[in-house]
């Protein structure tokens, strides 16, 4: 199954890595920079299967922003993953208590980086099917 990935991220070597290890296995990546970025995009319709997001993100960070997206009519049910290099003891609770659906770390493993984003995919789409919703919205 190939996945449109929406990467949040303003690190021009972690956009690379990412995308290239996800473009390999056949998925799709939009990269946005900032969370102004970011919000264009959800204003202009954009549909995605998942979101990968930075927690630090300049100006605006990751948490605001998912916080927000969480609030809004915005992409109901799209699982968002903080992408953080913050690994120290209560993050990885504060980020999920925010509104993330899970945490990968930085730097990510290479080996396990693009199963990992599958699975979380693959739970959200286990779950709209469970409730009759249509996973497909591109």
């Amino acid at each position: 199954m190939s996945l449109s990935v929406l990467l949040v991220e303003d690190n021009v070597m972690n956009q690379e890595l990412a995308r290239d290890l996800l473009e390999a296995s056949g998925h799709r990546v939009r990269i946005v920079e900032n969370a102004d970025g970011f919000r264009h995009y959800l204003r202009e319709g954009g549909a995605t299967d998942i979101i990968l997001m930075d927690v630090l993100l300049p100006g605006t960070d990751g948490v605001t922003l998912v916080r927000e997206l969480r609030s809004s009519r915005f992409l109901p049910g799209v699982p968002v993953i903080a992408v953080t290099a913050q690994a120290l003891t209560g993050d990885s609770e504060r980020f999920l208590s925010s509104g993330f659906d899970a945490v990968i770390t930085k730097p990510i493993d290479t080996r396990t980086f693009v199963s990992m984003v599958e699975r979380y995919a693959a739970s959200r789409t286990d779950k709209q099917s469970e409730h009759g919703a249509n996973p497909d919205r591109r």
